[in-house]
């Protein structure tokens, strides 16, 4: 026969269970056999099951914490005095039958009322502050008062280093924390259990303790903060008075209000550490942007290199990017950074006008050139002299227009529709497109002569997808943007959400992810968004083609780039190449097996 005390560590009162049954289920529910009455615990939290005179207790449901003499376990054979806890609950495991002192009363061992409304005002006290710093100063200051502790310190890990975190009525040069080796910390810190040391000065143990000799202390109390398993620090009181040694009492408080506390501390850590990452984030943005661009991978870095290179003449440049790069952006900061920043700077997208009206709205027209023309109107091209012309989606501009542009840029002057008056212009174009304008002049939809006046310097913007580190450097400045607009609770993104994030194709690139981001935002009650927030599955992550695949496409493209330098003469392709005529040979049959 066994039998076990289960203690509640916030009240301390107690009350005990006899196995007498092969299997006892324990938990928060009314139909276990021990019912445990803590939020925490699950409904059926753990079982323990005899079989001989061995008895082993496991966990029963997913997710639920169970901690036997201070680590965490899924199942464990239990031996005498093995303690469980679980929640604000302490299991103690003892064979045979519980004498008349271990079914004394609940209400003998119960800490008396004033003691429990002081514990209330200094959990509410730390409750109020968000600060570590003030927090540990405050937690030690109250623990000091509650206990009538002397001296006192609380380190903290960090790193695998332990740093003081506050000291009362201790020179802190005695606590050298790269110097200290302390067993009685050192105890704390490996068994994850408080330690009292009621006589230091007769104790076998620890009486040559580095803390006991240096602080010269008669009495010592010392408890780990644990959270969720987690050892955040070690809580550490002392007394020098021979007259007024520390108790079990003194201990159980101790552990209490070490128990409230760790789950602030916590809190406020986690708190500091977004505080300090945001700030890190607005570094990595100052010091990885070019104005309002933001990024900072080796592709972005070359494409700011160009920009200010190419910012102070008035070449004609064009931006290459899929849909949603930024290439308005960096036509705008083109702008910004050339002598002309002060005159406008107009856009225009050529493709989302209709063709009979582009013609009016980028040149102009004069007051009753055609049927609706009710007074003189002055053009896009005309409006940007002094300053830049942005010409988005150029590949989308009809042939005849391509023809007048290309005058516009040859001669720097104007006609408006229906007047023969030529206008002087002084202009910096900036065109951008998402098409290949070669392909366009090989099937007759662009003017080779316009593209070579427009391409005096090219930008070329890389996706999102091959921006690396940019993809979650961007997701958190538009959760910082937008957060505090839609009143959001999310505070950054889940490991799994980045990853996922890195791993999307993002064929809407940086805008796509700006719209996932602000969705979230609004529809998710987390602190950290997920994949499923952002609405990233499988569906949308990219293809990866095989290595061996991949190196033979590259082959492909390679040779017939270089075929085309060599104008086609298989024999000169294959010496440039360093290879065999006959491999050319193959892989022209392969061109030949894609038509």
């Amino acid at each position: 026969m066994a039998w076990l005390r289960c203690e509640n560590l916030i009240t301390k009162t107690s009350s005990n269970y006899v196995l007498r049954k092969a299997l006892v289920t324990i938990g928060r529910a009314k139909g276990n056999d021990v019912v445990l009455d803590d939020p925490m615990i699950a409904k059926t939290h753990a079982s323990l099951v005899r079989s001989g005179s061995q008895y082993t207790l496991s966990v029963t449901e997913r997710g639920a914490e169970l901690y036997l003499n201070g680590k965490p376990v899924r199942t464990a054979v239990l031996n005498e005095g093995d303690e469980a806890q679980l929640g604000a609950f302490k299991l103690v495991f003892a064979a045979g039958q519980p004498t008349e002192e271990d079914l004394a009363p609940p209400s003998a061992k119960s800490l008396d009322l004033d003691v429990l409304e002081r514990l209330v005002a200094l959990s509410g006290e730390i409750m109020r502050d968000t600060n570590p710093t003030r927090l540990f100063t405050t937690v030690l200051r109250g623990l000091v008062e509650l206990t009538r502790a002397e001296k006192g310190f609380i380190i903290v890990l960090k790193d695998g280093d332990r740093h003081l975190a506050a000291s009362h009525n201790v020179e802190e040069t005695r606590l050298d924390m790269h110097a200290v080796s302390d067993s009685i910390v050192d105890q704390v810190i490996q068994t994850l259990e408080a330690i009292i040391v009621s006589d230091a000065m007769h104790d076998a143990r620890f009486g040559k303790a580095k803390s006991v000799v240096d602080l010269r202390l008669s009495s010592v109390m010392c408890a780990p903060l644990v959270f969720k398993g987690a050892l955040l620090g070690v809580i550490y009181l002392g007394n020098d008075r021979v007259t007024d040694l520390f108790n079990r009492s003194d201990l159980a408080l101790l552990r209490i209000y070490a128990a409230q506390a760790a789950v602030i501390l916590d809190g406020a850590l986690t708190l500091n550490q977004l505080k300090l990452d945001n700030r890190n984030l607005r570094d990595r943005l100052e010091s990885g942007s070019q104005g309002a661009i933001l990024g900072n991978c080796p592709e972005m870095k070359r494409v700011y290199k160009v920009l200010r290179r190419v910012a102070p003449t008035d070449l004609s440049v064009l931006v290459l990017g899929e849909t949603g790069t930024g290439k308005e952006m960096v036509a705008r900061e083109l702008h910004n950074l050339s002598p002309r920043h002060s005159g406008p700077f107009i856009a225009i997208n050529c493709g989302a006008i209709p063709e009979n009206l582009l013609e009016s709205e980028l040149f102009g027209h004069r007051k009753g050139s055609f049927t609706g023309a009710i007074t003189d109107k002055t053009g896009k091209i005309e409006a940007a002299s002094g300053g830049t012309l942005f010409l988005d989606e150029i590949g989308e501009m009809p042939m005849n227009l391509q023809v007048k542009l290309l005058r516009v840029l040859q001669e720097r002057v104007i006609e408006r529709v229906g007047d023969l008056q030529p206008r002087k212009v002084d202009i910096r174009v900036v065109a951008a497109t998402n098409k290949d304008l070669t392909e366009l002049i090989q099937t007759g939809g662009f003017r080779e002569d316009l593209l070579y006046r427009l391409n005096e310097l090219t930008v070329d913007l890389p996706p999102l997808r091959d921006r690396g580190e940019d993809i979650a450097l961007l997701a958190q400045y538009f959760l910082t943007k937008y957060r505090s607009q839609y009143d959001a609770k999310a505070t950054g993104f889940s490991n799994t959400c980045l990853t996922a994030m890195r791993a999307a194709y993002w064929p809407g690139n940086v805008r796509e992810l700006e719209s996932r981001v602000k969705k979230a935002l609004i529809m998710s009650d987390r602190s950290l968004l997920a994949p499923e927030d952002l609405s990233l599955g499988a569906d949308v992550a990219r293809e990866m083609q095989p290595l061996a695949e991949a190196e033979e496409s590259f082959k492909i493209e390679y040779i017939r780039k270089a075929l085309d330098a060599n104008s086609w003469n298989k024999a000169a392709t294959a010496r440039v190449l360093g290879v065999d005529a006959r491999t050319i040979f193959r892989y022209i049959e392969k061109f030949s097996d894609e038509a």
